[in-house]
């Protein structure tokens, strides 16, 4: 079996990005069952509403969304089933604890695979408030207003 090097994102979450603040970011591996690496590797993934959260000291992601694969059969699992999440120990205990604090969240932010292996890129994320969505959608406008103009003027 050939293994492909580099890393190749399937789906992003750019939800996480306009709803929270992101402070950290990891990496994590997920557990997951042949006919659903197929379908993430075919890109059928929906990560828009999913979060993470520790219980019984494992990692889990909800609301996943890996639609079926469409030539899988009796092997098919459930679309939105809560997975594993693969970390060391002491990395689990980290986020546990920065958790525990009030209005941190952990935010699955993209998947990709990296060396053939599907990997997930979690955010330790902090929540915004509507003043703060409303000022970066006017900083993200200002910029690209600055942007057009640079470039109308032959700046760039």
């Amino acid at each position: 079996m050939p293994t492909h090097k580099g890393t190749k994102q399937i789906a992003g979450n750019r939800k996480a990005f306009h709803d929270y603040f992101i402070e950290d970011r990891y990496e994590a591996g997920i557990e997951l069952c042949g006919t659903e690496v197929k379908s993430v590797r075919a890109g059928k993934v929906n990560l828009k509403d999913s979060f993470c959260q520790v219980k019984n000291g494992e990692l889990m992601v909800y609301a996943m969304h890996i639609s079926p694969y469409e030539k899988g059969n009796i092997f098919n699992r459930e679309p939105m089933r809560d997975r594993r999440l693969l970390m060391h120990k002491r990395e689990i205990l980290r986020i546990q604890q920065r958790l525990q604090q009030d209005g941190y969240a952990l935010i699955p932010l993209s998947l990709y695979l990296k060396d053939s292996r599907v990997k997930v890129e979690l955010g330790l994320a902090k929540g915004k408030k509507l003043y703060d969505k409303r000022a970066s959608e006017a900083e993200r406008s200002a910029k690209r207003e600055m942007d057009r103009e640079m470039k109308s003027h032959g700046r760039y």
